[in-house]
């Protein structure tokens, strides 16, 4: 904890906390300490429960995602409320826990629209790896009906979700592009040079473009 309290920087906490986040070390610096110590599974545990965002951001690289029970999971969720913490712990450990596919459909359905918004990211990554069983067109209903008004993160996941299936299934594609037309969710985000705009009928015609040039 001493460490990664050296670690941190004003600056880096100012700009962080702009996107939510409520510590101020260096993602880079991070990692190179995840590096050095390595997987650590006791460790992991008790630099999550410090609540600390930055040491959790470490607890997450160095732990053991399949170590951990369902029920374990579904709690560190709901006590991840910063943005960077709850990416971290979905991307880096639930998608590579057994339970995740369980957890998808439990936290797609939950009220909490920050946690709904982690099985969000779940489906998406199903629609890219592992479509076989799943609902498009149904998912691709509940997208057109509730994501206009979905607050912001849930938003956020479903727009994924939806330019996924989008790129991902030809089939669904014209129909993808068309709810994101007509629902304009994200259409003026503000996009860098270079980079593609979230807004799902312009990300999936780029993404298709990029694959079709290759």
């Amino acid at each position: 904890m001493a460490e990664l309290a050296a670690l941190a920087d004003p600056k880096t906490r100012e700009v962080n906390a702009k996107h939510g986040d409520d510590h101020g070390v260096n993602l880079g610096r991070l990692r190179a300490l995840a590096k050095r110590l390595r997987t650590q599974q006791d460790l992991a545990c008790r630099l999550w429960a410090t609540e600390d965002s930055a040491a959790r951001l470490l607890a997450l690289l160095i732990c053991r995602p399949k170590a951990f029970g369902r029920d374990e999971l579904d709690a560190m969720l709901r006590e991840a409320r910063t943005p960077k913490v709850h990416d971290w712990l979905v991307n880096y450990v639930v998608k590579k826990n057994p339970h995740a596919e369980e957890l998808r459909v439990a936290w797609s359905a939950d009220p909490d629209p920050v946690v709904a918004s982690a099985g969000w990211a779940l489906t998406t990554e199903r629609v890219a790896k592992r479509p076989e069983g799943l609902d498009l067109a149904g998912l691709l209903d509940v997208i057109e009906s509730e994501m206009k008004d979905a607050p912001d993160r849930l938003q956020w996941a479903m727009n994924h979700t939806l330019a996924q299936i989008g790129i991902e299934h030809s089939e669904h594609r014209g129909r993808a592009i068309d709810i994101g037309e007509r629902l304009e969710v994200l259409k003026d985000y503000p996009t860098s040079p270079g980079c593609t705009s979230p807004f799902a009928p312009v990300w999936i015609s780029e993404m298709v473009r990029r694959r079709n040039d290759t």
